[in-house]
């Protein structure tokens, strides 16, 4: 199979308030890479983030990520691109109001799904292979962290994403729970999804092997 490149960024600079956040990334992922994060705090890396899903705006270079330019995307194409990305945040971002099968519900028909036995299908579909098959019911405040995280891997996937972005997804997590969690990622990884996860974990680097990519000051080091 022909590895096709789904991120390439050259040379991207990015500002934030006028202050240099990234500084000359030149980055790329291909389909079903397992990539992992490095850096201190502050390094860049939720940044680099970001920019991927479209929040940060490119001042210079070139990026495309699954597709679309990022350098010269309009915000109107943000939420088309969006499809093509799962997130999956170390603060869950879960709706607190609503059930799990409710959350996926309300991304799915934000990015266009209108049939409901359609999204009835998916939600199961998810959920059974984010390992909570039976939890759609509940709302979030009865799950624990580790079932929090795996409905967010669920909504991440719902519209098959060629990329998985993951912000130190068990940063919140108790151990146990953490090796679970990147066992899932790198499953999703091997089905031929590329998977970026930002983590301080060397363990699980070694644990689940993936190219590591070192940031610093904003710039990538190695």
């Amino acid at each position: 199979m022909h590895e096709k490149t789904l991120i390439h960024l050259s040379n991207v600079t990015v500002y934030r308030k006028n202050v240099l956040t990234l500084a000359g990334i030149n980055f790329h992922v291909d389909q079903g890479e397992f990539v992992y994060l490095t850096g201190k705090t502050g390094s860049g890396k939720t940044s680099l983030l970001k920019t991927l899903y479209g929040e940060l705006k490119i001042d210079d270079g070139k990026a495309i990520v699954a597709g679309f330019e990022l350098d010269k995307i309009k915000t109107r194409q943000i939420p088309f691109l969006r499809r093509k990305l799962g997130i999956v945040f170390q603060d869950f971002q879960l709706l607190t109001d609503r059930t799990v099968d409710k959350n996926l519900e309300f991304v799915m028909r934000s990015t266009g799904w209108k049939s409901n036995t359609q999204i009835k299908k998916r939600i199961s579909e998810v959920l059974t292979a984010a390992g909570i098959p039976t939890k759609g019911f509940k709302m979030p405040h009865e799950l624990s962290g580790g079932e929090q995280q795996r409905v967010c891997i669920a909504r991440a996937l719902l519209n098959n994403p060629e990329i998985i972005l993951a912000d130190e997804p068990t940063g919140n997590l108790d151990p146990e729970t953490t090796m679970e969690i990147f066992e899932l990622l790198y499953q999703i990884g091997r089905n031929g999804t590329a998977v970026i996860i930002a983590t301080h974990n060397h363990y699980l680097m070694n644990e689940f092997p993936g190219r590591t990519v070192k940031m610093e000051k904003g710039k990538i080091i190695s």
